[in-house]
C-alpha cells in the first residue's frame, strides 16, 4: 500500500469537513443527529474543483429494475440517474459470459441516452458463493492464471461489444478481500493478480471494446490487505471501494481512518494515477445512521469518485427499504447538492 502522507491525508480529512460544515448547516447533518466529530487538521484544504459524480442504485435483477432506475430518480424529484448498475449471475459459467439474458435490458436501456454509464460486477469464478474450501479456491484461482478459463471472458467481451455497450464499467472479481466469494484473493495472492491479468489482457483483445476495469475491494482489512491483491497499474482502470456502514459501533470517521479504509483507497488511487468510484455503499450493521448517511455523501463530493451507486435494498437502502426513514431524508435532502 502506498504510504499515507500527512500533507495528502490532511487536505482530504479537511475537505470532507469543511464540506460536512458548509452543506449540513450549524452543528447537524440533515435528519437532526451530529456529524462524525472532526478530526484535528491545519493543511490547507484540497482542491474542490473536480468533474461531477455520476450517481444510481442498484436496484435490483431483471426487467423491472431498469424500469427502477427512472422510478428512484422520480423519488428523489431528479431526473433519471444516469448509472445504472448490474451484475452477472456466478453461478454457472454460462451465466458469467452474459449468455442468460440478463444483458439485452441494460445494454438497450445504456444505448438509449449518450450520457449513461453501464456498471457490470463480473464474478471471476463460476460457483461464485459456494463456499468453496481455500484448496478448491487455490486450484481454481491456479488454473485460471494459467489460461484456463480465457475463453468465457472473451465471450463476454464480445457479447457486450455486439450488444452496443463497448464502454462497459467492468467491475471485475469485487470484494476480492473478503470471504463471500470463490474469487476471493486470500487463498492465492500471487495466482489471483496473474488471473486478473489475463481476464483483463483477453477482454481488450476484442476489436472495438472500450472497457474500464475496477478493482474493488471491500472497505478496511477483511481477509487480507486488499493492496496484496493489486494486480498491477496496467490491468485496473479505476480504484473501487464496497463501503457499507460495518461493523457496529464503528463511526464514520474511524471508516475513513481505519487501515485500508476510505482514506487509504484515496491516498491509493492518487498513488496510482487511478480515478475512485463506490460500487456498492450503504447502511448496515448501525440501522438507520443519517450520520453515516451524511457523512459519506459529504465525502464522496469532496473527492469526485467516477461515479457512485449505492444498493437500494434492504438493510442498505434509503428507497426500496423503509426502515431507513432517517437516512432516507438525509440521502434526498444532500444527493442533490453533492452529485
Amino acid at each position: 500500500m502506498a504510504p499515507r502522507g500527512t500533507r495528502r491525508r490532511s487536505a482530504a480529512l479537511f475537505t470532507f469537513v469543511l464540506g460536512l460544515v458548509l452543506l449540513a448547516g450549524p452543528g447537524c447533518v440533515p435528519g437532526g443527529e451530529p456529524p462524525p466529530p472532526p478530526p484535528p487538521v491545519r493543511a490547507a484544504p484540497a482542491d474542490p474543483s473536480g468533474p461531477s459524480t455520476a450517481y444510481g442504485a442498484y436496484v435490483g435483477y431483471g426487467p423491472e429494475a431498469v424500469r427502477r432506475v427512472a422510478e428512484f430518480g422520480a423519488w428523489l424529484g431528479r431526473s433519471e440517474p444516469r448509472v445504472g448498475h448490474a451484475y452477472l449471475p456466478g453461478d454457472t459459467w454460462a451465466g458469467i459470459e452474459g449468455a442468460t439474458g440478463d444483458l439485452e435490458q441494460w445494454a438497450a436501456w445504456r444505448r438509449d441516452r449518450q450520457d449513461r454509464l453501464l456498471v457490470l460486477n463480473v464474478p471471476m469464478l463460476d460457483r461464485s458463493e459456494a463456499h468453496l474450501s481455500d484448496d478448491v479456491v487455490r486450484a481454481e484461482l491456479g488454473d485460471g492464471a494459467g489460461g484456463r478459463y480465457d475463453d468465457h471472458f472473451l465471450a463476454l467481451a464480445r457479447r457486450l461489444v455486439d450488444l452496443g455497450v463497448p464502454d462497459t464499467e467492468i467491475v471485475l472479481g469485487w470484494e476480492m478481500n473478503g470471504t463471500t466469494y470463490t474469487h476471493r484473493c486470500a487463498p492465492d495472492p500471487t495466482s489471483w493478480k496473474r488471473y486478473w491479468a489475463r481476464i483483463v489482457t483477453a477482454m481488450r483483445s476484442v476489436p472495438g471494446q472500450r472497457f474500464r476495469f475496477d478493482f474493488t475491494p471491500n472497505r478496511g482489512h477483511d481477509a487480507i490487505p486488499w493492496p496484496d491483491c493489486y494486480p498491477g497499474d496496467a490491468y485496473v482502470d479505476v480504484i473501487g471501494m464496497d463501503a457499507y456502514d460495518a461493523p457496529r459501533g464503528l463511526s464514520f470517521t474511524d471508516q475513513l481512518t481505519e487501515p485500508y479504509g476510505l482514506l487509504a483507497q484515496v491516498d491509493f488511487a492518487r498513488a496510482h494515477h487511478k480515478p475512485i468510484a463506490y460500487p456498492e455503499w450503504g447502511l448496515f450493521d448501525n440501522g438507520d445512521n443519517p450520520a453515516y448517511m451524511g457523512g459519506m455523501l459529504t465525502w464522496m463530493a469532496a473527492q469526485h469518485p467516477l461515479y457512485q451507486t449505492i444498493s437500494d435494498y434492504c438493510p442498505h437502502g434509503v428507497w426500496r427499504c423503509r426502515a431507513n426513514p432517517k437516512s432516507a431524508a438525509v440521502y434526498r435532502a444532500l444527493t442533490d447538492r453533492l452529485s
